[in-house]
C-alpha cells in the first residue's frame, strides 16, 4: 500500500556478524522523506540509534558507533544495517518514517522489528577442490579451500596424515595451495575449522 512501511517481525542475527532490519515503501512524488529514525527499546527504556534528517546522518548511540548505516542512494529504502553484532544488540527496534506532502502535512508511518543475537557454532567444514579436482597432474597448481558457517571469527587447520597416523599441521589459512604438485604431495588431507 501506498507510503506504508514494510518490515519483518523478527530477524535473527549471528553474533559478530552482519545483519539488516529490512523497513522499505514505495516512494510517491507526492511526499518527501523528512525524517528517518530508527530507535531500540530495552529494558523499557527507548533510545534512538539513528537519525536521518535535512542536517545529514546522525548515530546517537555510541555503542552503534561505525556499526550502523541506511542505504544513501536508494529511495523508499530505510533499512538498517548493523555490523559485528554484540549480543546487547538484542531488542525491540523501531523505524520510524516522516513525509512532507506538498500541501505541507506531515504524514508518521513506523514498523517495528524484534532483534535477537545469537551464538552459532561452527559447521562441519566442506572442501572446495580446485578445477582440477582431487587427481591432478604433476606440476600443475591447484588448491582445497575450507569453507565452514557459524559465528565468526572462524578459523581453519589444514593437516596431512603420515605415515604411522601422525598428523602435520601444514596451514591456518582457508585454503591450501600448491605452485607446483609433486607426487610426494600425494595423500590424505584433513581440514579443521573452529569459532570461540
Amino acid at each position: 500500500a501506498f507510503l506504508d512501511l514494510s518490515g519483518v517481525h523478527q530477524v535473527k542475527g549471528t553474533w559478530m556478524a552482519t545483519t539488516t532490519l529490512p523497513c522499505t515503501y514505495m516512494p510517491s512524488e507526492d511526499f518527501t522523506q523528512q525524517m528517518l529514525s530508527w530507535s531500540i527499546e530495552r529494558d523499557h527504556r527507548t533510545s534512538t540509534i539513528f537519525r536521518r534528517d535535512e542536517s545529514g546522518d546522525h548515530i546517537l548511540l555510541s555503542q552503534f558507533r561505525d556499526r550502523v548505516s541506511v542505504p544513501k542512494h536508494s529511495p523508499g529504502n530505510a533499512s538498517l544495517l548493523i555490523e559485528n553484532l554484540e549480543m546487547p544488540d538484542s531488542g525491540h527496534y523501531t523505524c520510524k518514517v516522516i513525509w512532507r506532502s506538498k500541501n505541507n502535512s506531515l504524514v508518521t508511518k513506523e514498523v517495528a522489528t524484534t532483534v535477537k543475537v545469537v551464538k552459532v557454532a561452527v559447521t562441519k567444514p566442506v572442501i572446495r577442490v580446485g578445477e582440477l579436482g582431487l587427481v591432478v597432474p604433476a606440476g600443475a597448481r591447484t588448491s582445497l579451500t575450507c569453507v565452514a558457517s557459524g559465528s565468526p571469527p572462524i578459523s581453519y587447520r589444514w593437516f596431512r596424515s603420515t605415515p604411522g597416523g601422525k598428523a602435520l599441521l601444514l596451514s591456518s589459512q582457508a585454503e591450501l595451495a600448491w605452485d607446483s604438485l609433486q607426487p610426494s604431495d600425494a595423500g590424505k588431507y584433513y581440514c579443521e575449522a573452529e569459532n570461540r
